[in-house]
């Protein structure tokens, strides 16, 4: 059954869905009957309603650049829609028989503003890329715009943060269906005391986690979580930890009716970023349970906290691993890495040690800073190997995706592509 680009309000699955990280179908709670509210504004809808549109025709396929260390996928080239800035990748890898296929979701800004787009690899380093909408289920490009709804948490800006996929019988033809957990930024500006204005990894404007669900993973649905703005939550009452924003959501399947939302906010009253919990049964309504990872020590990488959290349960042991980006005192990001045995609470750093620093080539593309991590670990025929993607930041505030390589077991040895 192919759905529509757009979900109606109709539309309700009732059947006990399965959280998928493929090749494995892991079992999850039922989608509630009672949860019946979509948005009717996906990017089709989105696309039409805006006063300059891009032209929907098939974009041709453009090169990334691997001229830096590091870096996979740049910006496309003018007038693509992710032509001024790339960052904040989600990539999956997926295996069946000998086939392997890689997709990364990104956020991407062109001279129409912030965009979620898709592209395809065969091999996590090479990437077909679009330059403009996506037409059919296999294309490559701009996937979701930020809504023109003047009522919404995202008309400023979105993001991905993570996609997740869920199986159900009575989806037939590819019998998936993708739930994608993103940032969404409101008008309403931000401002953190202490902050460089001119940090491109930090949000601008008040943050706060959305949902849409797609079939294909490229035409996608807002579904309106319980906040009046569509958004999944608020952000915290005043004095709590999460009070200013709560952006870039993270979910980590952990067993049946146990899903957990890592998300990160500016903890006002220690003056230090931070990362905290929620939890859910089903995906959609959320129960915070605080902050979980703050500030490092004195003189540390990260002693200005801790931000952009991608959490991975560990194929090995169980155990869950923490891959985020740490901000020191001077404002600068590296990429550090925690971990915890439930990934509720009891989380340590990793030797107090940076797993991924900015390039020391003052011309170097990610010389500003590196952070946005997203950790895969792919085992096969005895090997282990982790990859870690991530955002980079050069001197003229030109933002990049790079990636970075992990054999073995051992994670303190991320080594940049070349």
């Amino acid at each position: 059954m192919m759905l529509p680009a757009c979900f109606h309000k109709s539309y309700m699955p009732t059947t006990s869905l399965l959280f998928a990280s493929p090749p494995f179908l892991l079992p999850s709670p039922s989608f509630s009957k009672s949860y019946t509210s979509s948005r009717r504004s996906s990017f089709a809808e989105g696309h039409r309603q805006q006063s300059q549109p891009i032209s929907a025709a098939r974009s041709p396929p453009l090169p990334s650049s691997t001229s830096c260390r590091g870096l996979v996928f740049d910006v496309g080239p003018p007038p693509s829609w992710d032509s001024h800035e790339v960052g904040s990748p989600v990539v999956k890898r997926y295996v069946r028989d000998d086939d392997e296929r890689w997709l990364m979701w990104y956020h991407g800004r062109g001279d129409e503003g912030d965009s979620i787009g898709v592209a395809v690899s065969g091999n996590g380093i090479h990437w077909e890329r679009g330059s403009g909408p996506v037409t059919t289920s296999d294309d490559v490009g701009q996937v979701m715009r930020r809504s023109s709804d003047w009522w919404a948490f995202d008309t400023a800006s979105v993001s991905p943060s993570d996609v997740l996929i869920m199986s159900s019988d009575k989806l037939t033809a590819p019998g998936a269906v993708y739930w994608l957990y993103y940032t969404g930024s409101s008008q309403e500006k931000l401002e953190i005391p202490g902050e460089d204005a001119g940090d491109q990894c930090r949000p601008r404007f008040v943050s706060l986690p959305g949902l849409a669900i797609s079939q294909d993973g490229r035409h996608w649905a807002r579904i309106e979580g319980e906040h009046h703005s569509g958004a999944l939550f608020d952000a915290g009452s005043a004095g709590e930890w999460d009070a200013l924003f709560a952006a870039s959501p993270k979910v980590v399947y952990h067993g049946q009716g146990d899903l957990r939302m890592y998300y990160h906010s500016f903890d006002q009253r220690n003056g230090h970023h931070a990362v905290g919990i929620a939890r859910s049964r089903d995906g959609i309504r959320w129960v915070k349970l605080g902050e979980v990872l703050g500030r490092g020590p004195a003189g540390s990488f990260d002693e200005a906290g801790a931000r952009n959290a991608h959490v991975v349960r560990n194929q090995r042991d169980g155990s869950y691993l923490m891959a985020y980006e740490g901000v020191s005192v001077e404002g600068t990001t590296r990429i550090g890495l925690a971990v915890s045995s439930d990934g509720l609470k009891n989380w340590r750093r990793w030797g107090d040690e940076v797993i991924l620093e900015p390039s020391t080539d003052e011309d170097g593309w990610d010389s500003r800073g590196v952070g946005a991590p997203c950790l895969l670990q792919i085992m096969e025929g005895g090997g282990e190997e982790w990859r870690l993607y991530y955002t980079g930041i050069g001197k003229d505030g030109r933002a990049g995706i790079g990636m970075a390589v992990s054999e073995g077991s051992e994670l303190g040895s991320f080594k940049k592509w070349v």
